[in-house]
């Protein structure tokens, strides 16, 4: 915790002072219990500078590629950052998603799956299907702006109220794909509150 904290205030001093970062709704992120945060993907500095407004340690999945890395590799697994095989099966992540929810973790999630600067990606359905199996509720995120820092544009995020899905049965597939289209619509009404669109 002490190294993830130390790099969490850098990074979240760092873009106060570069980009003027703000964020708004962070009352609205759960202070316990497990908890999945959704939010859109237009640049690499999304889940650090995302994430350090957050007042909770986010483990976040992120393509088996990175950790291959040196030097990067070890940092983002030392903070808790852990491999996701796009290009074949991802049920090692899904279990240990599931364990960090099932500890009262937060995870972090990119429903687009990627970088999407143009918006057009269609969502996957992680989010919703983590929620309907842990019961963890889902905070929507938006972050504009970070696609223009080398222009040193200000970045903004913003965090919206906690989502569930419907209790007291199993979620079905349908509750599922419907689950994953409120998330989407959620993160692009804040990005709309913000006087952007979601793809920043």
């Amino acid at each position: 915790m002490l190294l993830y904290d130390s790099l969490k205030a850098i990074v979240n001093g760092s873009a106060r002072v570069l980009w003027r970062a703000r964020a708004t709704g962070v009352e609205n992120v759960p202070r316990d219990g497990p908890l999945i945060i959704a939010c859109n993907h237009i640049s690499y500095l999304d889940p650090p500078v995302m994430g350090s407004f957050v007042p909770r340690r986010i483990n976040y999945m992120a393509k088996a590629e990175l950790f291959e890395i040196p030097v990067l590799g070890p940092l983002i697994r030392a903070v808790g950052a852990y491999p996701v095989d796009r290009k074949g099966s991802a049920k090692a992540a899904i279990k240990r998603s599931v364990e960090v929810l099932r500890g009262g973790g937060v995870i972090g999630i990119f429903p687009e799956g990627t970088r999407n600067a143009g918006g057009d990606a269609e969502p996957r359905k992680g989010a919703a299907v983590l929620s309907s199996l842990t019961g963890a509720p889902v905070v929507p995120a938006c972050i504009v702006g970070s696609d223009r820092a080398r222009q040193f544009g200000q970045i903004k995020v913003a965090f919206g109220p906690p989502l569930r899905l419907p209790e007291g049965r199993k979620a079905t597939h349908d509750d599922v794909a419907k689950f994953t289209d409120e998330i989407m619509r959620a993160i692009r009404a804040l990005a709309g509150s913000m006087g952007a669109d979601s793809k920043g």
